[in-house]
């Protein structure tokens, strides 16, 4: 059984569970599957909208697919639930992305 199946198993039993969603988004997007990893991470942030680390990632995923203008949408997110939630950090890497962008 490889990553994938078991993060779509352990999720059908524990499907609000952030830290496999997250997982499982991470896995579809280094596979390239970028549709499907997308799905993975809006399904995230809509149960955990404070998930600030999936936001960050989303943005890369959608970067990586000269998707911009998402990408940036994303980020302005991201940045938002940064500043909720007080990741300074994690806020400081998304505004340099977004930088990047313009």
């Amino acid at each position: 059984m490889n990553r994938i199946e078991m993060l779509n198993n352990f999720l059908q039993q524990n499907p609000n569970d952030a830290f496999a969603r997250y997982g499982l988004a991470l896995e579809y997007a280094n596979s390239g599957e970028t549709e499907t990893a997308l799905t993975e991470f809006h399904k995230l942030l809509q149960i955990n909208p404070d998930y600030t680390a999936g936001y960050q990632m989303a943005a890369q995923t959608l970067m990586r697919t000269g998707r911009t203008d998402e990408a940036r949408q994303m980020l302005n997110q991201g940045i938002a639930s940064a500043q909720r939630t007080g990741n300074r950090h994690a806020q400081s890497e998304m505004e340099g992305m977004l930088e990047e962008l313009a």
